[in-house]
């Protein structure tokens, strides 16, 4: 199928010590990029890659993440009522991106389809990629079958050494060569009995397999599993700690029978798309190239006005006033950990319009890991297509597909009852990037790009080093005072809507640190 060639916009990053202060601020300014490999920047080859997997391996004419420079033009069919949009700026597939993208920023992805749709094989594409020749990448592939053991997926203990040996730590594990690999594929991951999904778990979350009390480290990793849905399907309901380390949801689309041609063509020729890449060798990546492209993904800076948009957005979701009397607790998980539902509490009323507020969406709030896998994948976003820094359109085109199984929909939310959100009951993908979309117009009508209520605040206490420069009493007097001001104009003047909470939450933070470091301060005066 044809592709415009990649736009190849002057780049800047290079690999360089990386401070998670950097990752989390953005503050950092990566420097100008040097040429790799063909004496092309590192992101400029994956955007090769990307153009020779679309024209030579995977069927799709699914442009599905879509970036603009101008209004696109748009064509209203009838029906359901669908609106066709044709991109001003270069798109993707996410079935091909999304694939680079974790293998880029070695995450871990859950590929979910039907038979057929050419799961496994993007997989294959990107241990090719890595480097392992193609029947290496085939026989440590995992197969997901519900006679699968701990010894079939991480090894077995050597026999001789179990049988002669008078201590357990003389004995050595014949190890799995998977293991030690920088791409792993576990094939309908679903199917996979319990308890050794539980051994999985460890190795995915932890880095590390054990066996009889022996260990062995896993590098750092991209990983790719694949299952024929995403509902729970398979053998073997899949633990939930394992989902939870599952980072990114690609989503097989069906195959466009217009194009059948490309098959014909594939078949008559005896074409093996994996067999061609590994021949051709120019899109595959050294380790060091490698690294050098995660270093580059991971300066890509985050301004500050892009983070206060995810903050506010990120704010919405686990936020429930009705859940406590006391501040820290107003979450969602403490109405779960009580044994409650969600929708039993929600259905009292709380003075809010929840067919406008995005807390009444979701049964679940933003965990860590998601926020920051979140972060991860739109700096790879915005590295692969050569930007300078994250922007809110790389946050908003990837969003849906790191959070499509991390916010599960609340069902008797009033939002989904409205005639135009009927639809997001079904589609998720468009439901999350809605989501964004409101949290942002709500952001933008609250003037929170121009008056944020806790910046001068936040200033301040970075200036003062996190208290580390000890400021004389005085400027800590100030600070409390500057605080409690601003919560008595908080209680005043709004409600506790998602984003006031989080606000006030990190005020009562600062006051208490400033509180406890007053009295030190007044003891041990410099």
């Amino acid at each position: 199928m044809p592709h415009p060639s990649s736009s190849k916009s002057p780049k800047k990053a290079v690999s360089r010590n990386f401070e998670i202060e950097e990752f989390l601020s953005g503050a950092s300014k990566p420097k100008a990029r040097q040429p790799a490999g063909a004496g092309k920047p590192l992101y400029e080859r994956f955007q090769d890659a990307y153009d020779w997997i679309v024209n030579n391996a995977v069927i799709t004419p699914h442009y599905d993440i879509e970036f603009n420079t101008a209004a696109p033009r748009s064509f209203r069919f009838q029906g359901a009522g669908t609106d066709l949009r044709l991109p001003t700026a270069h798109s993707w597939s996410s079935f091909v991106l999304l694939p680079l993208l974790t293998f880029a920023g070695r995450k871990k992805a859950l590929f979910v389809g039907g038979p057929g749709r050419g799961k496994t094989a993007s997989a294959l594409l990107m241990g090719i990629m890595a480097g392992y020749p193609l029947k290496e990448m085939r026989r440590a592939m995992q197969h997901g079958q519900p006679q699968m053991t701990v010894a079939d997926l991480l090894g077995s203990p050597l026999p001789k050494d179990l049988i002669q040996a008078d201590d357990m730590e003389k004995i050595r594990i014949g190890w799995r060569a998977w293991i030690k690999m920088r791409v792993k594929i576990v094939d309908e991951y679903n199917r996979i009995p319990t308890r050794t999904q539980s051994a999985l778990l460890t190795l995915m979350a932890d880095g590390y397999a054990e066996v009889l009390g022996q260990t062995i480290e896993s590098p750092e990793s991209a990983w790719f599993l694949t299952a024929n849905d995403d509902a729970g399907g398979g053998t073997y309901q899949v633990i939930e700690a394992l989902k939870d380390r599952i980072d990114v949801v690609i989503k097989a689309l069906t195959f466009n029978p217009r194009f059948l041609e490309v098959l014909q063509k594939r078949l008559e020729n005896r074409e093996r798309p994996e067999e061609t890449m590994q021949a051709e060798k120019k899109h595959v990546f050294t380790e060091t190239e490698l690294d050098e492209s995660y270093q580059e993904i991971l300066a890509m800076p985050i301004a500050r006005s892009l983070r206060r948009r995810i903050e506010f957005f990120a704010a919405q979701f686990d936020f429930c006033d009705l859940a406590s009397v006391d501040i820290e607790y107003k979450s969602k998980d403490t109405i779960h950990l009580a044994g409650k539902t969600l929708s039993a509490v929600c259905a009292n009323d709380c003075g809010r319009d929840k067919t406008k507020c995005l807390c009444s969406q979701t049964e679940n709030g933003l965990s860590v890991r998601s926020l920051m896998t979140l972060l991860t994948f739109a700096k790879s976003m915005a590295w692969f297509r050569g930007s300078e820094e994250v922007s809110p359109e790389d946050v908003r085109q990837i969003a849906p597909f790191v959070l499509h199984e991390k916010l599960q929909p609340n069902p008797t939310s009033p939002y989904f009852d409205q005639q135009s959100a009927q639809i997001y009951r079904v589609d998720r993908i468009a439901w999350l990037r809605r989501a964004w979309d409101l949290a942002c117009e709500e952001f933008v009508r609250l003037n929170l790009d121009r008056d944020d209520p806790v910046a001068e605040i936040d200033e301040i206490w970075t200036a003062n080093g996190h208290l580390k420069s000890e400021p004389p009493v005085d400027v800590v007097d100030a600070q409390i005072n500057r605080i409690e001001t601003a919560l008595a104009k908080f209680a005043k003047t709004s409600k506790l809507y998602a984003h006031v909470h989080t606000d006030v939450v990190k005020l009562k933070y600062y006051h208490q640190r400033y509180s406890n470091y007053r009295p030190w301060k007044l003891k041990h005066p410099r």
